[in-house]
């Protein structure tokens, strides 16, 4: 198993009650379950709501696992976009090779639901979270875990922490490559293949791969952007040649959600298992992503769409051309710009026309230009799921976002 069926479905037996701001009063002491029998609709929910687009997902899932399989290359999607296990179980489903996580605490949900293939981005340095990793490799063989590593102290201190716990597993580690101005990972390639010897003589580690994030150093799909992505990717298959590996099949990995393409042209066809990690493909959105995935740029003959959506009652209109909305900050993403007027809910559906949203508070949204009433709901836009979702433990799921009064198919619940 890929993850534990039974504990991914037992969330359905889970009570609803005040816990959770996406669920009316009426469903209180019934169980998800129970509750989607009783065929709710998106009229019997309050606001502020975010909501996920069931066909938008399955849509999603199915583009992205047809790509990665006819480009040749792993898909282990990073979990922490979503941080939503019945979505994780999905897009193992459909063939992905593990979930990629981004600390600890994300790691100790994965394994409370069964995951069989962890990947860490990021370099695990708590004792006490390797003392619990060494558990976990010892108490399931089957566990496939893989970390990475940018610095020989940071070796120095797995090794010593491993050794402490009395592993009998050696962990697997990458080598993590960065680029200036990037995030982790060594800047300079010697440095690199030091930190990989070093890795070499750690009896509780095992060099299992080249990794990093190639994200980090462009954030628009310009030539230059799209140039310094490649060069980056071109010093990490020169990187992988170079490097004398402990195990078979040794990990590349890169990719994220903007420029999965290139990673695929450079990386693609190497020695070795090719890993990508974009996550938020599976949710996409109205925004950051929808302006510069390369499913947009070409990449295939199919979009990905955007399967989350806000929405939010107007509650008053306190000066021309301006309304105020129920949902700010805390219910809605802004990092990467701010939510998108769509449709109107009041008499019917219709669409939003020339509005903008201009600012949020924590719990408003300023809502300039439309022709909007005091109790209308408005549809909104968002970007960047991976600040929209971690304001929600329970997400609805609803059949069709476009239609009038849709109907709540699902709900899906998050740790973060």
């Amino acid at each position: 198993m890929a993850i534990d069926d039974r504990a991914v479905d037992a969330l359905g037996n889970e009570r609803l009650d005040w816990r959770f701001k996406a669920i009316p009063a009426a469903a209180d002491g019934t169980t998800v379950e129970e509750y989607l029998r009783t065929r709710p609709t998106l009229d019997d929910l309050g606001t502020p709501l975010l909501t996920l687009d069931a066909g938008a997902l399955d849509h999603n899932v199915r583009l992205m696992a047809s790509w990665t399989r006819d480009a040749g290359v792993h898909l282990a999607p990073h979990g922490k976009t979503t941080m939503a296990p019945a979505l994780w179980r999905r897009q193992l489903e459909a063939g992905a090779w593990g979930i990629t996580l981004a600390n600890l605490p994300q790691l100790r949900v994965g394994r409370a639901f069964g995951v069989r293939t962890l990947l860490l981005a990021n370099t695990l340095l708590d004792p006490a979270g390797l003392a619990w990793l060494a558990r976990e490799l010892e108490r399931d063989t089957e566990f496939r875990f893989l970390s990475w590593v940018d610095d020989a102290r940071s070796v120095e201190l797995m090794d010593e922490a491993l050794r402490a716990a009395d592993a009998s597993r050696p962990v697997d580690v990458c080598v993590e490559l960065g680029g200036p101005g990037g995030r982790t990972g060594v800047r300079d390639d010697e440095e690199a293949v030091a930190v990989a010897e070093a890795v070499r003589k750690a009896p509780t580690l095992r060099l299992a791969g080249v990794a990093g994030y190639e994200g980090a150093l462009a954030h628009d799909a310009s030539d230059e952007g799209r140039a310094a992505v490649d060069a980056y990717l071109r010093r990490m298959a020169a990187l992988h040649g170079r490097l004398a590996y402990e195990v078979d099949d040794p990990v590349v990995t890169a990719g994220g959600s903007a420029f999965f393409d290139q990673v695929v042209d450079v990386l693609a066809g190497l020695d070795g298992q090719v890993v990508l990690r974009s996550g938020a493909y599976i949710v996409h959105d109205d925004g950051f992503y929808r302006s510069i995935s390369p499913f947009v740029r070409g990449a295939h003959g199919e979009r990905l769409r955007s399967a989350m959506h806000a929405w939010a009652r107007v509650v008053s209109r306190p000066e021309p051309g301006l309304a105020l909305l129920d949902a700010g900050r805390r219910d809605l993403p802004f990092d990467q710009g701010l939510p998108e007027p769509q449709l109107v809910r009041g008499e019917g559906a219709a669409p939003v026309r020339n509005a903008r949203v201009t600012a949020l508070n924590d719990q408003h949204a300023f809502l300039r230009d439309a022709d909007v009433q005091v109790g209308d709901v408005v549809r909104l836009g968002l970007s960047h799921p991976c600040t929209a979702l971690d304001k929600w433990t329970l997400i609805p799921v609803v059949d069709d976002a476009d239609a009038d009064n849709p109907a709540v198919v699902d709900l899906i619940r998050t740790w973060f």
